[in-house]
């Protein structure tokens, strides 16, 4: 028999269907030779510290640092878990062969691995690798199945990616909070959460200690044309950008007056100015073309949706998770925005399942597709490619769903059309030796533009910054009259994080770039990974180290204290936390040695601890505790959807059997949190999210 192991039921059921499948029995489908069960995302998790030492249960320095022998793993103290787990080992331990369905990514290889390893494995296992759960990739997977050694690497990667995890996390989480907490509040530490913590800290204290600094600039009105007074560059300035170009860029000429030190110098200038004539000096007229833009990866879906729609970072990600599923677009946890070259005779077929886009694809149909390298690259793709639509039709999406799905179908029918054919013209002008300029952007075709075009449904879709500043016609060497003004100006301060903008900076380890090119080059060093940095920023949240005002991202009292608190660069650096996630990179291009990586980081983690426990000094840290109480309001909500939850129609959701209207709640999705599962306890239903900080709980009283 075979054994095929999904991550999810709802993926296992789509598999055993197309497998021919069709008996369904507690825990698994069989039939046609094959038996396919599922886990419900981590079935294990590595080893509590009490459970490699008894004297590790009590949180003392004296402990640390804690770092075991040999690392082990455990099942999770969940009874729907562990029943199912039961029926995985026993399938396990019959099967001739076994097919791991997991997630095509580290994280879906290491949930599985941990499982077979759990079981015993004994049997061969294969690998499907897939990027969409559409019929026609299922049914292909199959046919190219691959040896699991293959994918050794991503294991390692993976395996050295979590114990770095709790390595750093108990140790310093403890060490902090022994040291420094208050009244026996935990401090929580962690290798990505910290130094992106302090990113946020860090913007926010440039805020607070900005000094405005006042400047002018001169211009002129000229043609009902506005003419902005060309002003010398510094030094610092001039030197600055050499080196940003490797030195491409030469000093030599610097034309412009000198920055206006004050009102009263302005005005000089406007008066000297006023009453003679402005003189056209050059026109330069320049055709260039804008790219389509870039397919979307997950970061840059989910800059695009917070910026767009103001959706989080962690619902964009449940967003695509749920199209992914229903089979619409492509796996979402991508950190490319390429296609490899084999999905290029597929696309004609993808933009003809597009049936609600009609109005754009129709110019498409028939012709030959243009193939840019800055679409298909096989050398920027590594496990999967960029998101796109499968070409299965859309149905039954949520509001939320279909604006994620047009932003991905928008984007992919793009890059077929023509560049956008745009005409820049640069005017030159000058009073009394003093010069002055305007730049000017004509669209001449649109191209993709018209993919883009608003919709008048839309009003949402905003065109920001597209405004487009079309010059009148100037002639070298006119002129006429014009109107000078003074504008006083302060410079201003950087603005706070978006979660957009958050992303972005943790993608680059806190550099913000806006060109594509060197973006690319410094997400080898970004902090987190694609499908990890939204929970990142959700456990900010529940630990009160961050809350948001509008859409600005704002470090709590405890926040700022407590990244005050950290002295060791080590465990706030966006820099050598990328440095780390690089090598993790590596340890799946089998670059790096996974040993290596965890003998760096115990030697880290052994300094860490010396050096907190050297600090003589008497500090301490405020906790300000998150709001617990919900509103009365709340709480009414929770209850119905709870009542909903529990109501007979959804008793076989997900694949989840329940034994009587009892056990009704037990293994469902949790009401509060969304992302736990209810477990069923001595007294009362909780939720597996609890130590995350999920509050729910009911007694089995008040069920119903």
């Amino acid at each position: 028999m075979i054994v095929c192991i999904a991550e999810k039921p709802s993926v296992a059921r789509d598999i055993a269907d197309i497998l021919g499948a069709r008996t369904k029995k507690e825990g698994y489908i069989e039939g046609n030779g094959y038996q396919v069960t599922w886990t419900f995302g981590h079935l294990c998790t590595l080893k509590e510290p009490h459970e490699y030492s008894a004297g590790w249960k009590s949180w003392s320095l004296g402990s640390l640092p804690m770092i075991p022998p040999r690392f082990g793993i455990k099942l999770i103290e969940n009874p729907t878990y562990e029943k199912q787990f039961h029926i995985i080992e026993g399938l396990m331990q019959q099967a001739d062969e076994i097919i791991n369905c997991g997630d095509a990514g580290q994280e879906g290889e290491l949930i599985q691995r941990w499982v077979m390893q759990k079981a015993g494995v004994r049997c061969p296992v294969k690998r499907l690798w897939i990027s969409s759960l559409t019929e026609e990739a299922i049914k292909e997977g199959f046919a190219k199945l691959k040896d699991q050694s293959d994918f050794q690497p991503l294991y390692e990667a993976g395996m050295s990616r979590a114990i770095g995890d709790w390595l750093l996390g108990m140790n310093a989480t403890r060490l902090y909070t022994v040291k420094y907490g208050q009244n026996r509040q935990v401090l929580s530490i962690g290798r990505v959460q910290t130094p992106t913590l302090a990113l946020i800290v860090n913007r926010q204290q440039e805020i607070e200690n900005f000094q405005p600094k006042q400047y002018w600039e001169l211009k002129t009105v000229y043609r009902d044309t506005t003419f902005s007074a060309l002003i010398r560059k510094s030094d610092e300035e001039l030197a600055a950008e050499e080196e940003k170009s490797g030195g491409k860029v030469k000093r030599t000429e610097n034309p412009g007056i000198d920055p206006i030190a004050s009102s009263e110098e302005g005005a000089a200038l406007v008066e000297r100015i006023k009453d003679l004539p402005f003189t056209v000096t050059s026109v330069a007229k320049k055709d260039g073309k804008e790219y389509a833009p870039r397919l979307f990866d997950l970061t840059s879906l989910q800059v695009e949706c917070n910026k767009k729609y103001a959706y989080s970072a962690d619902e964009t990600l449940k967003l695509i998770q749920s199209l992914y599923e229903k089979k619409v677009t492509t796996y979402p946890r991508v950190d490319t925005t390429f296609l490899s070259d084999d999905i290029y005779p597929k696309c004609p077929a993808i933009l003809k399942g597009l049936r609600d886009y009609e109005i754009h694809t129709a110019s498409l149909e028939g012709t030959k597709l243009p193939k840019s390298k800055k679409v298909f690259d096989s050398s920027k793709v590594t496990d999967h490619h960029a998101i796109i639509p499968t070409g299965v039709y859309p149905q039954n999406l949520t509001d939320m769903e279909r604006k994620v799905f047009d932003l991905i179908a928008r984007r992919f029918i793009a890059v077929f059309y023509p560049d956008c054919k745009i005409s820049t013209t640069t005017v030159m002008g000058e009073v009394d030796a003093i010069e002055f300029k305007v730049t000017g952007k004509q669209i001449i075709d649109p191209g993709w533009r018209v993919v883009f075009a608003k919709e008048v449904n839309d009003a949402s879709d905003e065109k920001e910054g597209e405004e487009e500043n079309v010059l009148p016609a100037f002639v070298k060497g006119e002129n006429g009259p014009h109107i000078p003004n003074l504008a006083e100006k302060w410079t201003q301060p950087p603005r706070p994080y978006t979660e957009a903008t958050l992303l972005r900076a943790m993608e680059t380890a806190g550099k913000l770039v806006d060109n594509d090119e060197l973006r690319d080059a410094l997400k080898e060093n970004g902090i987190g990974r694609p499908s990890t940095r939204a929970a990142i920023i959700e456990t900010l949240f529940k630990r009160n180290y961050i809350r948001k005002e509008r859409k600005n991202l704002i470090a709590t009292p405890t926040g700022v204290e407590l990244i005050g608190l950290i002295h060791e660069e080590l465990l706030k650096s966006a820099e050598l936390t990328g440095i780390w996630e690089k090598k993790l990179r590596e340890i799946e291009k089998k670059t790096y040695n996974a040993r290596q990586f965890l003998e760096e980081l115990k030697q880290m983690v052994g300094e860490i601890v010396m050096s907190v426990l050297s600090d003589n000094t008497n500090r301490r840290i405020t906790i300000q505790e998150a709001v617990q109480a919900a509103p009365e309001k709340e709480k009414k909500e929770t209850k119905k959807r709870v009542r909903k939850l529990s109501a007979p129609k959804e008793k076989k959701k997900d694949g989840v059997a329940v034994a009587s209207s009892a056990d009704s709640l037990e293994g469902k999705i949790c009401p509060v949190c969304g992302k736990g599962v209810i477990l069923k306890g001595n007294k009362a239903y909780g939720c597996s999210e609890w130590k995350n900080g999920c509050t729910f709980r009911q007694s089995f009283d008040s069920e119903g």
